[in-house]
């Protein structure tokens, strides 16, 4: 059997239709089991969008089952991921898992599935990434990086366990063992601030716990250097995602062969591309400028 998807929904019908659309569309769609986890509205103003994902949803085929999970009350992402996540991933063994602003290339369940298979009883990998947003070309195919993305992912039971939601205890762990500024890829970009931001209260990033709880016990990520997610949501619609095209890539067209790599260790080129990605793009000029340029067009997200 393959992995089953994972498909977090909100209040985005018109992004949830591309993604499904999309997902349809992929080579295996017709043998994946999709579980669909509905949220439900927040206020007043977000139930008529709500409303109109929850009748799309209930039509939806093209897959080998679809169950839908309709929250009574908003738990809100992260609550929702981690709920769902660790009730299939305990199920079945491993998931993939898409939110309702990504949109998939036709073979990423295909890849998906490959590398589930292909790395199912190595402990030092814990993650699959299908997402590139670099557009380094120095990037081979894949890779091991320590770092997880969360746009397009997919995992097993024995690596979800070591989930840990307590983002002070990893903050703590973090700074015992000197390890933020690598965290932060060489300070570049605000990782650690992230996880202190989720500490206070000021986001909600099951993310950001994921992607500490697997570096602190130095488990790896498989990272694709040709993308197969293209993430549509920066455009001002979801939490905290405006701004255009900072993230933009070109989906993959055809199947990304999945070679074991050996030896299990990060590859140092491709953590030197992420730290040249976000000396360029997270500066302050870069982000000053970005703001400029958003305003004159009319773009006023974050």
């Amino acid at each position: 059997m393959y992995a089953p998807i994972l498909l977090f929904v909100y209040n985005r019908p018109t992004h949830l239709r591309r993604t499904v659309e999309a997902l349809q569309a992929n080579v295996l769609a017709g043998e994946s089991d999709l579980f669909i986890y509905a949220d439900a509205a927040r206020d007043a103003d977000a139930r008529p969008a709500v409303d109109e994902v929850r009748a799309y949803i209930r039509h939806i085929g093209g897959f080998r089952s679809v169950t839908l999970i309709e929250r009574d009350e908003n738990w809100g992402l992260a609550r929702n991921i981690i709920d769902g996540v660790t009730t299939q991933v305990n199920r079945f063994g491993r998931v993939i898992v898409l939110e309702d602003d990504l949109v998939t290339a036709p073979y990423f369940l295909t890849f998906m599935n490959d590398a589930l298979e292909m790395y199912a009883d190595e402990p030092r990998v814990g993650h699959i990434q299908a997402c590139d947003f670099t557009r380094d070309p120095s990037l081979p195919d894949t890779f091991l990086i320590r770092w997880t993305g969360s746009w397009g992912w997919a995992t097993w039971a024995r690596a979800w366990k070591h989930f840990n939601p307590d983002g002070r205890a990893l903050l703590d762990e973090l700074l015992d063992r000197k390890l933020d500024r690598t965290f932060d890829f060489d300070g570049k970009y605000g990782y650690t601030r992230m996880l202190r931001r989720q500490i206070e209260g000021k986001n909600n990033s099951w993310a950001i716990r994921w992607n500490a709880s697997l570096f602190l016990k130095g488990i790896l990520s498989l990272n694709v250097g040709r993308s197969l997610v293209q993430n549509e949501g920066f455009d001002g619609s979801g939490t905290h995602c405006g701004g255009g095209g900072l993230y933009a890539t070109t989906l993959y067209p055809d199947r990304l062969p999945v070679v074991r790599i050996s030896p299990i260790e990060e590859n140092a080129a491709a953590r030197r591309a992420y730290v040249r990605y976000y000396a360029r793009t997270n500066s302050f000029f870069a982000k000053a400028l970005r703001r400029i340029k958003r305003t004159l067009r009319g773009d006023f997200g974050a």
